[in-house]
C-alpha cells in the first residue's frame, strides 16, 4: 500500500515542501530511501524501526521503499523521521490517511518513541503558511513555529501521542504565541556604558556609530577598555522591531544556535568570534552552506577583537557583507544568500607592542614595523569603515572617579530620536540608517555648503582619501546632525566626522 505524508526542508533561511513517498509490498524484508538522502537520513530507518516498535505498534516484515521528493534536491537532517515513520504506518493502516495531507510533519525520533527538538522549524512554519497547512512538530519547538501567524501548529512529544491525535482518539491544542509577548519579559539587563570610567571621547564615537549604523574600529593599548566599551554597544542600540526578530531568529533557528527556552530572538546579537576563526566560520560555508558568524550577527554587532590578527583572507571576504547586506555562498549543492546588516565592531593595538603614542609608556617598534602591522588592514577593508577611533589609556583619576557617568538609557534615547529622524527622512524598509544611504540619498541628504564643502575639500586633499572615505565621512555627518536635530550638516558637524578617520592619517 502507498501512503503520502508532507514534510518541509531548508535551504538558506527559506523553506520547500517535501513529499515523503512510502511504498509497502511483499516480498524479502528490505528498507530502501530515496530521493538524495544523506547519511543521517539513511540512518533514520534505525530510529524508525525501534520508535515503532517501542511504540507499541508492529514494523513490517516486508519491503519499504521511502521516496523524499523532489528527488533532485539533497536531503539532509533527522528532520523526516517521523514523517516516514507515519507513512510506514499509514500504509499498515493503523493511522488514518483520510486527512493526512492537511499536515506538514517533521520531527527527530528517539529510539523509544519520543520526538527530539529540530532547528529550522521557524522557516517551515513559514512554509506551512503558504501553503495553508497544519504543522507537527516536537513539542520544545512549537512556540518558535507558533510566532508565524495564520497556522495552527501541534507539538507532539512521543510517536504513540502522534497516531491517537491523526486517528481522532485524542485532542492536542494548538499552540498560540504573539512575537510582542516576547518582548515583555527580555531577560537580564546588559553591560551598562556607566560602568566604563573616563573615555568620554569614545562613548562619544560610539554613540555617533549606534546612532546611524556604523562600523567604528578602536585604536589603542591594552588594558584602555576597547573590550569593555564593545561589549556596551547593544545596550545603545535601538530596540529590535517585530520583522527584525523573525527574521533574526530564523537564521539562529536554520544554525541551531537558538537558546533554550528562547524561541524568539528579542535582543540584537552580539558575535565575537576568536581571531583564529576560519572563513567559512565568519561567512559561512560547509558542503550544505550554513550560516556564518556575519549572519548570526544580523541585526545587531560583530566584534572583532585583536582585528589586525585575523586571517587575511578572512578580513578580506567582510567586504561584499559589509556592502551588501547580505552573503552569498555558492557550492556544488546550489548558491544561498544569507542576510548579514551588521554593525563591524573592531579592535586593535596601535602598534606591535601596543604602546604608540602612550605618554607612560615607550614604543619599541620600529616605523616598519608599524606600518607592516596596520597594513594587515587592506585600504579597501578600512574605507567601510565609518568610524576610527582612538583609545587611550586611562589615568588613575578617571579610575578612582565618585559619580557614575552617563548610563546606556540616556544615550539610548538620543540614538532612538536620532533613529526616528532617519527613519522618516527615508520611508523605507530597505533604508533604516544613515549608514545604509544610497548615492541618490548622499545627494538629497548630504549637501555640503560654504566652509562646509571647503573644510572636506582641504581633508580630502591632505589625507589622500578614496570616494568612499569621502561619501563615509558624509554619512558621518548626517548622523551628527541628526543626533543635534539639525535639517543642514554644518562645519562643525564635518569637522567632527573627519577627526572619526585616524588610521587615514600617515603613521610618521
Amino acid at each position: 500500500m502507498l501512503a503520502k505524508v508532507l514534510s518541509g526542508a531548508t535551504f538558506g533561511i527559506d523553506a520547500y515542501p517535501v513529499e515523503v513517498e512510502v511504498d509497502i509490498t511483499r516480498g524479502v524484508p528490505y528498507f530502501s530511501t530515496v530521493g538524495l538522502p544523506d547519511n543521517a537520513v539513511k540512518e533514520s530507518k534505525d530510529r524508525v524501526r525501534s520508535a515503532i516498535k517501542n511504540s507499541g505498534y508492529v514494523f513490517p516484515a516486508k519491503r519499504i521503499t521511502v521516496n523524499l521528493a523532489p528527488a533532485h534536491i539533497k536531503k539532509e537532517g533527522t528532520a523526516f523521521d517521523l514523517p516516514v515513520a507515519v507513512g510506514i504506518l499509514a500504509a499498515e493502516g493503523i493511522i488514518n490517511c483520510q486527512n493526512l495531507l492537511d499536515f506538514i510533519i517533521l520531527g527527530e525520533l528517539s529510539l523509544d518513541g519520543a520526538i527530539k527538538p529540530m532547528r529550522g522549524t521557524l522557516p517551515v512554519a513559514v512554509c506551512a503558511k503558504e501553503l495553508k497547512k497544519r504543522l507537527i512538530l516536537p513539542v520544545e519547538n512549537r512556540r518558535e513555529a507558533a510566532l508565524v501567524n495564520g497556522v495552527e501548529v501541534y507539538g507532539v512529544p512521543n510517536l504513540a501521542a502522534l497516531v491517537e491525535f491523526l486517528n481522532g482518539t485524542s485532542s492536542i491544542e494548538a499552540c498560540r504565541e504573539r512575537p510582542g509577548d516576547f518582548f515583555q519579559n527580555n531577560g537580564a539587563p546588559r553591560p551598562d556604558l556607566s560602568e566604563v570610567k573616563g573615555q568620554t571621547q569614545v562613548k562619544r564615537a560610539l554613540e555617533v556609530s549606534a546612532a546611524g549604523g556604523h562600523n567604528v574600529i578602536m585604536i589603542g593599548p591594552p588594558g584602555s577598555g576597547k573590550t569593555m566599551l564593545a561589549s556596551r554597544i547593544p545596550s545603545i542600540l535601538p530596540e529590535m522591531t517585530i520583522d527584525e526578530a523573525i527574521e533574526t531568529t530564523k537564521i539562529h533557528s536554520v544554525a541551531g544556535t537558538l537558546e533554550t527556552g528562547h524561541a524568539l530572538v528579542t535582543r540584537r546579537p552580539f558575535r565575537s568570534p576568536h581571531h583564529t576563526i576560519s572563513d567559512a566560520g565568519l561567512i559561512g560555508g560547509g558542503r550544505i552552506p550554513r550560516p556564518g558568524e556575519v549572519s548570526l550577527a544580523h541585526n545587531g554587532v560583530l566584534f572583532l577583537d585583536e582585528f589586525p590578527e585575523f586571517k587575511k583572507n578572512a578580513l578580506e571576504v567582510l567586504r561584499q557583507p559589509i556592502e551588501d547586506g547580505r552573503v552569498t555562498i555558492s557550492r556544488a549543492a546550489g548558491t544561498i544568500c544569507y542576510p548579514s546588516v551588521f554593525m563591524l565592531v573592531g579592535a586593535m593595538n596601535p602598534c606591535p607592542c601596543g604602546f604608540m603614542g602612550d605618554s607612560h609608556k615607550e614604543c619599541v617598534c620600529t616605523p616598519m614595523q608599524i606600518i607592516q602591522y596596520r597594513g594587515r588592514l587592506s585600504g579597501p577593508l578600512l574605507d567601510r569603515i565609518d568610524i576610527h577611533c582612538d583609545v587611550p589609556a586611562v589615568r588613575f583619576k578617571e579610575l578612582t572617579k565618585e559619580g557614575a557617568s552617563e548610563s546606556s538609557i540616556d544615550v539610548k534615547k538620543r540614538v532612538d530620536a536620532a533613529r526616528k529622524i532617519q527613519s522618516a527622512r527615508f520611508g523605507d524598509k530597505k533604508t533604516f540608517s544613515n549608514s545604509r544611504m544610497t548615492p541618490r540619498h548622499i545627494k538629497e541628504c548630504c549637501r555640503t555648503k560654504g566652509d562646509s564643502s571647503r573644510l572636506l575639500e582641504t581633508a580630502v586633499d591632505r589625507l589622500g582619501l578614496s570616494a568612499r572615505a569621502y561619501t563615509r565621512i558624509l554619512k558621518v555627518a548626517r548622523t551628527i546632525a541628526d543626533l543635534d536635530s539639525e535639517e543642514n550638516i554644518h562645519t562643525r558637524h564635518i569637522a567632527e566626522a573627519i577627526q572619526y578617520r585616524t588610521l587615514d592619517r600617515p603613521v610618521v
